[in-house]
């Protein structure tokens, strides 16, 4: 670990074989707290490349539990957080949405690091039990057309690291592979990034792949579709930037995504929004993120109707129902 900090302290690059293998490195405990601290401080420094990414993110597909669907095509939504907004959990309730609208969602998610609330804490607030019990989560996919993969229990190589994410508090390199090391390589991928840099990392590392992807950046900053203002989609295809008002709603100010202080007061949000008790704001945020998931599973259909057809979901409880159904 030595000779990899001096070179990453010189501002060099790790190749794609190197940054696989130091993070299998670190799987095993080869590397004391302290070295590790030091290496994911290197990345708050200075812009990761797309080698280091795509070897990081092999290293941690290659090691986790994987969840086979066998032929289910499902989508993730997940951001990859960090982008010190605080907003309340929109790409967790637009899983439900997606879902209750009639689509497969594998949502991978965690404890919150950077936030006060990640889906994880949410969920599990809510009464939701995590499992990594292959045949249950596929039992749950099939009756609610849903299932989450708390990523702990798919990642046990990163137990190492994950004590020190949670002392350091900031968002790191992990919050950047997150959304990439889906244990169940899920069909379509929807994915809000922090940064216009990381947007482009991700279109290139997906466009290696075959699963169809949308990947989305608010240009003040947010992981997702905030409705602040003016956001960018990257696909496959192509890339577009849209305004609030090309999806029907109205631009929202920042207060009204606010996530709550604590766990509890994000869940109360989560469950007024859920049952379609939510602010204007929050539920036209909600929509519009399902809305480009439901997009991505079928692009040959208008992103404003996609929108439409989620908000039918949250607004006539089908996306309630799949929530009450999952968590009992």
């Amino acid at each position: 670990m030595k000779t990899t900090l001096l070179k990453l302290f010189e501002h060099k690059q790790l190749s794609r074989e190197e940054s696989r293998n130091l993070l299998i490195n670190i799987s095993e405990n080869k590397y004391n707290e302290s070295q590790i601290a030091a290496f994911i401080t290197v990345y708050l420094m200075r812009a990761i490349s797309v080698d280091e990414l795509a070897g990081f993110r092999e290293a941690l597909l290659e090691l986790c539990r994987p969840v086979d669907l066998e032929g289910v095509k499902a989508i993730d939504l997940c951001g990859t957080g960090g982008d010190g907004k605080n907003t309340f959990n929109i790409s967790t309730l637009s899983s439900f949405v997606v879902a209750g609208a009639g689509y497969k969602v594998a949502k991978h998610g965690n404890y919150g690091v950077s936030s006060a609330c990640g889906s994880s804490n949410v969920l599990e607030h809510l009464g939701y039990k995590f499992t990594n019990e292959v045949d249950h989560l596929k039992q749950q996919l099939d009756k609610y057309n849903i299932c989450f993969l708390h990523a702990p229990l798919f990642h046990p190589a990163m137990k190492a690291v994950a004590p020190i994410r949670r002392q350091l508090g900031v968002k790191t390199f992990f919050n950047m592979l997150g959304p990439l090391v889906n244990p169940s390589r899920p069909a379509y991928q929807m994915t809000g990034v922090f940064s216009m840099e990381l947007a482009r990392l991700y279109q290139y590392i997906l466009q290696q792949g075959k699963e169809r992807f949308a990947v989305v950046h608010s240009l003040d900053g947010y992981d997702e579709i905030s409705l602040t203002g003016a956001f960018r989609v990257k696909t496959r295809e192509k890339e577009a930037l849209y305004n609030p008002e090309e999806l029907g709603v109205n631009k929202v100010k920042a207060e009204d995504l606010f996530g709550g202080d604590d766990v509890p007061s994000a869940a109360a949000i989560f469950k007024n929004v859920i049952h379609g008790e939510g602010t204007q704001a929050q539920t036209d945020a909600v929509c519009c993120n399902a809305g480009l998931a439901i997009h991505c599973i079928k692009p040959e259909t208008r992103l404003i109707d996609c929108v439409a057809e989620a908000r039918e979901s949250l607004l006539s409880k089908k996306a309630l129902n799949v929530l009450v159904g999952l968590t009992g």
